[in-house]
Formats: C-alpha cells, sequence, structure tokens
C-alpha cells in the first residue's frame, strides 16, 4: 500500500490527509451552521439542540470511539482538531462537544463493560442523547474527598442523596456520570462511580446557573433524593471512582486546551483584519508599533499552545497502547492554552477598542467565553500543581 504524503502543518506536526478534510469538515459546519445562531444562543442561553443534533449526525459527538459503539472510529488528533474549528465558532458548542467526547464517551468506553457500552454509550456517541458529568458539590471542587454525597448498598441497587453542581449539560442530559462516596471513612479511596439515568424517580434538576460565558452550554445543579441506582450500573469496582475520575479528567483537560486554542484564535484572527482596515491618525492601526507587539504576543502564545495541546494530543494516542498515563502533557496543555485564551481574547477587546466593548461583535462574547478555559476542570492553580507534582515525583 503507498504511503501517504502528509500536509504539513507547523514545524513540529504534519497532518494526514484525512486529519485535514476532517479539519476543514469541521471549518465548514462550525462557520455554517454554529457561528450565525451562537450571539441569539448567547442572548438568549438557550440550548442550542438543533445545531448540537447536526453535530451528532455529522460525527462529531463521539469522535474517537468505534463505530460499533456508534462513534467516528478517529483518533485523537482529528478530535482535536474539530473540537478547535467548533470552539472557534461558538465556545459554548464546544463545551458541549468536549464534555461530551473527553469526558462521558471517554469514561464509558475505557471503563465501561461490554452491556454498559452497548446500552449507554452507543447512543451517547452517536449524538441520540447527551451526556454529563457530575464530581463537583457546592462544597467540594478540586477537593474531592470532602465531598457530601452518598452511595449506600441496598442488596441490588445504591441509593443515593446528596447535591452536586455545575453539572456542564446537566439539565439535558441522557446519561449522567456521577461520583459519589460510598466509604466516606476512606477519603479519596471512598468515592465510587456510577452511571445514572435522570429521568429515574429520586433524581432532579436544581438550579440552572446564569453565567458570565458559555451561556449556551446548560448547567444545573442535580439533586438527589433515594434515587436508586442498578449495582450493573456502578462503573468499575467499588472505590475506584476517584482514579477514574482523575483519567477522565485528563482526557478532559485536552479537550479544554483545543477549546481555548479555538477562542484564542478567532480572536486573534478577528484582531488582525481590524488592524489591517481601521485607520486613525491618518494610517491603518496595524502600523502602529503598539498594536504590533500586541499581534506578536497573540501569534507567539498561539503557537506555542498549538504545539502543547498537539502534543498531548499524541500522548493521548500513544496511551491506548503503552497505557502510559499523559498528565503532565495535558495540564501543560490546559494551562498554557487556557491563560492564552484569556490574554488574547482581552488584547482583541484592546484592539477594537469601544468596538470590542460592543456586543455587536463577537470579542467580548470570546472573552466571557475564554475566562472558563482556566477553571473548569481544573483550575489554572490545580494545573500548576498537577505539574509540579510531576515533575518533583510528589503524589
Amino acid at each position: 500500500m503507498p504511503i501517504e504524503e502528509p500536509v504539513i502543518d507547523g514545524p513540529c506536526f504534519a497532518l494526514s490527509p484525512e486529519q485535514e478534510m476532517i479539519r476543514q469538515a469541521a471549518r465548514e459546519f462550525a462557520q455554517k451552521e454554529i457561528a450565525p445562531v451562537a450571539a441569539h444562543h448567547d442572548e438568549t442561553g438557550e440550548f442550542p439542540y438543533p445545531t448540537v443534533q447536526k453535530m451528532g449526525a455529522q460525527g462529531f459527538m463521539g469522535m474517537e470511539i468505534p463505530e460499533e459503539y456508534g462513534g467516528a472510529g478517529l483518533d485523537t488528533m482529528s478530535y482535536v482538531l474539530a473540537l478547535e474549528e467548533i470552539s472557534k465558532a461558538d465556545g459554548a458548542h464546544g463545551t458541549i462537544m468536549s464534555v461530551n467526547n473527553s469526558l462521558v464517551c471517554y469514561g464509558l468506553y475505557y471503563f465501561g463493560d461490554d452491556e454498559q457500552r452497548q446500552k449507554y454509550l452507543t447512543p451517547i456517541a452517536s449524538g441520540q442523547k447527551i451526556g454529563a458529568y457530575s464530581l463537583t458539590e457546592p462544597m467540594s471542587g478540586s477537593d474531592a474527598a470532602t465531598m457530601k454525597s452518598r452511595a449506600v448498598r441496598e442488596g441490588d441497587e445504591y441509593v443515593i442523596n446528596g447535591r452536586k453542581s455545575w453539572v456542564t449539560s446537566g439539565p439535558v442530559a441522557g446519561v449522567l456520570l456521577l461520583f459519589t462516596m460510598t466509604a466516606p471513612e476512606l477519603g479519596n479511596h471512598g468515592i465510587s462511580a456510577f452511571i445514572i439515568e435522570p429521568d429515574r424517580p429520586g433524581c432532579f434538576i436544581g438550579k440552572t446557573e446564569s453565567k458570565l460565558g458559555i451561556r449556551a452550554s446548560a448547567t444545573a445543579e442535580i439533586v438527589f433524593e433515594n434515587y436508586r441506582c442498578p449495582a450493573a450500573n456502578r462503573l468499575g469496582v467499588e472505590g475506584q471512582g476517584f482514579k477514574i475520575a482523575m483519567a477522565m479528567l485528563d482526557a478532559g483537560r485536552v479537550g479544554i486546551a483545543a477549546q481555548a486554542l479555538g477562542l484564542a484564535e478567532a480572536a486573534y484572527e478577528a484582531s488582525v483584519a481590524y488592524a489591517r482596515e481601521r485607520e486613525a491618525f491618518g494610517q491603518k492601526i496595524g502600523q502602529f508599533e503598539g498594536i504590533q507587539w500586541k499581534i506578536a504576543d497573540m501569534k507567539t502564545r498561539i503557537e506555542a499552545s498549538r504545539l502543547l495541546t498537539y502534543n498531548a494530543a499524541q500522548a493521548k494516542m500513544r496511551a491506548r497502547t503503552s497505557g502510559a498515563r499523559y498528565t503532565l502533557e495535558a495540564a501543560m496543555a490546559k494551562l498554557f492554552a487556557s491563560e492564552t485564551a484569556m490574554f488574547c481574547t482581552h488584547q482583541a477587546v484592546q484592539i477594537h477598542a469601544g468596538m470590542g466593548f460592543s456586543r455587536e461583535l463577537p470579542l467580548e462574547r470570546y472573552f466571557r467565553d475564554a475566562k472558563i478555559t482556566e477553571i473548569y476542570e481544573g483550575t489554572s492553580e490545580i494545573q500548576r500543581v498537577v505539574i509540579a507534582r510531576q515533575e518533583l515525583a510528589l503524589r
């Protein structure tokens, strides 16, 4: 079989023709289907069901999952490239896509048994249903050992009680991956994971969050009151939940890095176009050194973020066969790309001045959407702790 010539994409990474095709397809879809409606959904906070359904039909909701379980059967680089393009059009759609792929599909595929995959993964990966991930509680964020929710075994069921918060896609989820305490006295080692069907008795949607950014991504509290979960719906063995959650977050952080990269690129491209067109004091503003420095800093940070993100994607791909963790690569990519997104969107607003502050242009939306990338799936502060512990061999 002849070897296909790769498409060169930067100094260190080469995309295959298939990966380049997927990137182009995602770009065309995002600009045609998502970009025109993004402002409306941001304004109203309405969940974008029509475009999310189209994303599922295009194979964007379970990209790395084998076709036998409803996915597209693609690699991590293809997923990262597609998510980058979707997020470039709208950060909220990127969030929905990232959670569905990086957390829910990943968790069900790698930690579920075949029956769980057939029943729950297939509809999520194919886009027929939307998945949600629930670890955080009102008083338990990065310190998962302090969670107050409980799952008590009663025969062939677990009775679950408690309140979970900041559940992305919670109000619209058909499947929820829940992490809760089964043995509180064991701390992190007492956390277990469960597959939850939200339409069963005892599961309620609590407060829906009104957010600064990614407003079209539905976020809510989930309340459990004597919810009876079949023991067959436990994900992995009892007490393995924290380990599963951390592995899923490694995958998730690669996705958030791609989302942040897309947001930064959108802000950068708008800034370059504006600097070429806008005139002040008799010349294009791009001719002023102050604007040039902003453009130079934005471009440099974006390309560094791209290298870190693509490197993390390749580390994740290698892990499929080696079983090695890619915690360090994922944390570095997420940290740098998210802070780059915040930097670039801030600079873009500044370059556009009053127009950047106006809702007439999407710059202020990019700015608001970028902030969450520094917070969810591990804050920038937590990423620095993770990176340092990896390097210092601290556990």
